[in-house]
């Protein structure tokens, strides 16, 4: 058991911050975000090059440390040698929230080993901001961060996760996105998805749509940027209306309605009333089929 008192404690050690910088857009950064950086000792970047520009940008001279993924096994005791001393740290990622995919969570776990004061500012998160404009359902959801490059296990991870009901959230490679969207779909079905590419900048742009219809869009508009894919959830409603779909072909008699002369509306209004199925999920499954 412990208890952190962030601001009012007695701690002779130094604060480890957990920093947030701008995903895309430089205005993004926040005044607190910018005086913290002012003020610790020193920032734990992932890239000195680029927090470097960031830092020229809003007039901050406090010194970097180099800390990544390939050196931060050697880093850690060193970084905590400093906050024992008294000294505090900004911990950065390239863009966005740190220590979510960069090694600042190994860091957050030995400062709080040790007792040390970690204190996360909010800010810019890529995944969340894309969700809420999204249109699809921003709760409950599941942050998986990037997927396995290879696609058996990219399959195996989707199967996995098929009966989720959670929105999930992914970051992708623009030159992977299609491949992956394709091993989505063969497991997935085709759910209603979104991808979005170079948030916040100028190119900033939603594609919404099903699954197959934003792999035949990426087909004819290859993409460019930094993207995220998004994925509804399983809807267990639709599955089942899906499944009693297979077990009487209920598609195929809307279908047959619709040749005998009625509208598409129609004949899934008379459909549903006959097998006392839910129209609205009747319409969803009948219009969201491969």
């Amino acid at each position: 058991m412990q208890v952190q008192k962030s601001f009012k404690g007695q701690s002779v050690y130094g604060t480890l911050y957990l920093v947030p910088t701008p995903i895309g857009n430089l205005e993004d950064m926040t005044f607190r975000a910018v005086q913290t950086l002012k003020e610790v000792d020193w920032i734990c970047a992932e890239d000195t090059r680029n927090t470097g520009l960031l830092l020229k940008h809003f007039e901050i001279e406090t010194r970097q440390i180099s800390f990544h993924e390939h050196n931060a096994f050697e880093k850690i005791p060193d970084l905590l040698d400093l906050l024992k001393s008294g000294q505090s740290l900004a911990q950065v990622s390239d863009a966005g929230l740190p220590s979510i995919s960069d090694p600042g969570h190994d860091l957050v776990k030995a400062a709080i080993a040790e007792d040390i004061s970690v204190v996360a500012l909010p800010g810019a998160s890529a995944g969340i901001t894309a969700l809420i404009a999204s249109g699809l359902a921003p709760q409950p959801h599941i942050f998986y961060g990037f997927l396995p490059r290879k696609a058996g296990q990219q399959k195996a991870f989707f199967q996995d996760k098929l009966a989720y009901p959670e929105t999930q959230i992914f970051y992708e490679s623009p030159y992977r996105v299609q491949d992956t969207l394709e091993n989505m779909l063969e497991v997935y079905g085709n759910r209603p998805a979104v991808v979005v590419r170079e948030l916040t900048k100028i190119y900033e742009e939603y594609q919404r749509g099903t699954i197959s219809e934003l792999i035949a869009y990426i087909d004819e508009q290859p993409l460019k940027g930094e993207c995220l894919i998004i994925v509804s959830g399983l809807d267990a409603d639709l599955a089942r209306v899906e499944q009693e779909s297979t077990d009487v072909d209920i598609l195929s008699l809307i279908d047959q309605e619709i040749q005998s002369g009625l509208k598409p509306n129609q004949a899934i209004k008379t459909i549903a009333k006959t097998y006392k199925l839910n129209r609205q999920e009747v319409y969803n499954a009948y219009h969201n089929r491969d």
